[in-house]
């Protein structure tokens, strides 16, 4: 495991060099310079004719002015330099800041290692094996939320000026939501809009999420539990698409198949399949059991409803399902209220800050 040394790691100290001086023009004279590049760096020049003779006084009264505008340089901070503190303070780490950002540890250390000089503050100490936040890291970061904030309203408002949404739209969503509420509305895309290109894979959301931060998808349509609500980092945004009931299904064989609801409590030894562990659906079973004084039995661990439906209409199992899974069931198979009720929420979620055209239309073509 790294330790905070490793998190921390000292810049070389080179020049910062992002392309070629700027050529002296003939006849300029004695002349300084401020020349921003295109990565927000900036140089100073001077012209051809500094050893001339008759302009090396001249360059000795000014120096003091080169070197004060040098002095002032150090206090403008580049936007991809405020971003990696920014996504430090998110992600708590210089290595999960990296993976959001796509970029090495080392080199987000760099760019840390040089917002630090030009704050003329430290911004980061060691804390166990890892680092966090100074005060004054802690206010730059605020002035850094703030500043990305405006910069991604700004994007927004120029996207907003073309009335036409295309390009690509990267989703992804739990398998219940993506065969029930996409399908209608990637329809309704494709005739209103010819030129968006949706992109869909399935998962659960402890794997989305992460894609999601790191800038792979665009939007979401993840699962939050009554029991177990889902906890996002700060900036996603959650709109909730569906609120439904949740129901125990069994066998038409077991002993309680012909009750309309059933207290998890009565469950003390069923054998249940269930989403594999870490996921939604499984921290909610095992709360909702436990909460009940039952210890789950899960003896079978597979991602989707339908394969569960099927162990649960040979009698093997019992199930969570929720409403929008009930269809297609296999024959055999009866499905319970439970007490006390269970309910679940599928919800779009997206990063604030890339709020787009074509996620807006998305969420628009689900809830219509």
């Amino acid at each position: 495991m790294k330790t905070a040394e490793a998190e921390m790691q000292a810049e070389p100290a080179t020049a910062d060099t992002t392309g070629p001086p700027r050529q002296a023009r003939p006849g300029d004279g004695f002349s300084t310079g401020l020349f921003p590049d295109v990565s927000g760096n900036v140089s100073v020049t001077l012209s051809s004719h500094i050893m001339n003779p008759l302009c090396r006084s001249e360059l000795r009264t000014k120096s003091d002015d080169v070197i004060r505008v040098l002095g002032s340089i150090r206090n403008v901070f580049t936007l991809d330099r405020l971003r990696a503190l920014a996504a430090v303070a998110v992600h708590g780490s210089i290595a999960q800041a990296a993976r959001s950002m796509h970029m090495t540890p080392s080199g987000v250390s760099q760019q840390l290692a040089k917002l630090e000089r030009e704050a003329g503050h430290p911004l980061l100490e060691p804390h166990g094996r890892s680092v966090r936040l100074t005060h004054a890291g802690r206010i730059l970061a605020g002035h850094a939320d703030r500043l990305l904030a405006q910069l991604a309203a700004a994007q927004a408002d120029l996207a907003d000026l073309g009335d036409e949404v295309l390009g690509p739209l990267r989703i992804g969503g739990v398998g219940s939501a993506v065969r029930t509420l996409l399908p209608d509305a990637l329809a309704a895309l494709a005739a209103e809009h010819p030129r968006l290109t949706p992109t869909v894979v399935d998962g659960e959301a402890v794997d989305l999420l992460p894609r999601l931060l790191s800038g792979e998808l665009d939007l979401l349509l993840i699962e939050s539990w009554a029991n177990r609500p889902l906890t996002v980092p700060e900036g996603v945004t959650l709109r909730t698409l569906v609120s439904e009931d949740v129901y125990v299904a069994v066998s038409d064989r077991h002993p309680l198949a012909d009750r309309e609801s059933v207290d998890l409590a009565d469950l003390p030894d069923t054998v249940w399949a269930c989403c594999p562990p870490g996921t939604e659906p499984y921290e909610a079973l095992v709360q909702a059991l436990r909460a009940r004084g039952v210890e789950p039995g899960i003896r079978y661990s597979v991602a989707e409803h339908l394969t569960q439906l099927a162990l649960v209409a040979r009698n093997l199992a019992a199930s969570l399902i929720p409403a929008m899974s009930r269809h297609p069931a296999p024959p055999g198979v009866r499905f319970l209220h439970t007490r006390p009720p269970l309910r679940r929420d599928v919800r779009a979620a997206w990063l604030t800050l890339n709020e787009s055209p074509p996620v807006r239309a998305c969420v628009a073509a689900i809830e219509a």
